[in-house]
């Protein structure tokens, strides 16, 4: 565990491999830092996970490749989020005449992006979901203060009805997917019905909107070593929202 120098958060290393290859032969890399809470759900900290996280943290990686890069990890966070949808059983029969006993998904579902880093996550849900409504939320925070504040929401009229997916792919503070949440609660959709889909977290973020909104279950790629003294993550990537839309 080697400390960060500008917090002194533990960083987590180790060797990145599959398991039966040898510890020798395994790359050392930073992974994620475990959280304590019980609805954060951390995805597997694969070579590949890591490769793509690489690749997207490296501030000579060029726009495209940002964004090439950044969708493939979205990907995998919605595909996973669909893991925690219910589902019920469902028989089929195949081609050749036999039945496959099954499962399917019971209910409906929504995106719903947070304004506007989270609309880059719109298309990698569209693609796993054809046909998929979108809500927008719109909270920008003061850069002052920190505090969130809501601007505009557009959300599906049958939302209260529906599993909701929300969308943001940084989580400094929690301050903005806190408030997001209360907007969907306040159109009648039950806490424990959303799922925050999240690329980079921090320890802060997550344990802040862990402790106010206990019953969304939180999907995301990695949880950073903290924030500095301006709220930015760190070592984090940057402005999610300035490099995947115009640099």
């Amino acid at each position: 565990m080697a400390p960060d120098e500008s917090n002194g958060c533990p960083s987590p290393a180790i060797g990145v491999g599959p398991s039966y290859r040898p510890d020798a032969e395994k790359p050392t890399a930073t992974v994620s830092r475990k959280v304590e809470q019980s609805n954060v759900h951390i995805l597997p900290q694969t070579p590949q996970l890591i490769c793509l996280l690489t690749m997207i943290r490296d501030k000579d990686t060029q726009r495209a490749d940002f964004i090439f890069y950044s969708n493939r990890i979205i990907r995998l966070l919605v595909e996973e989020g669909l893991n925690h949808l219910p589902v019920v059983p469902h028989t089929v029969t195949s081609p050749v005449g036999k039945d496959y006993a099954g499962v399917k998904f019971e209910g409906k579902i929504c995106g719903v992006s947070i304004m506007r880093a989270g609309e880059s996550m719109e298309q990698g849900l569209r693609e796993c979901c054809r046909s998929v409504r979108i809500g927008k939320i719109l909270i920008q925070r003061n850069e002052e203060t920190s505090l969130p504040k809501l601007f505009y929401e557009k959300l599906p009229p049958d939302i209260k009805d529906r599993w909701v997916l929300l969308l943001d792919p940084m989580l400094a503070t929690g301050g903005s997917a806190i408030m997001a949440v209360e907007v969907l609660k306040s159109k009648g959709v039950p806490e424990d019905r959303i799922l925050f889909l999240n690329l980079i977290a921090s320890p802060e973020g997550i344990k802040n909107f862990a402790e106010k909104v206990p019953k969304v279950r939180v999907i995301t790629a990695f949880v950073d070593q903290g924030l500095d003294d301006k709220n930015y993550i760190i070592p984090g990537l940057g402005d999610f929202g300035d490099r995947f839309y115009t640099l």
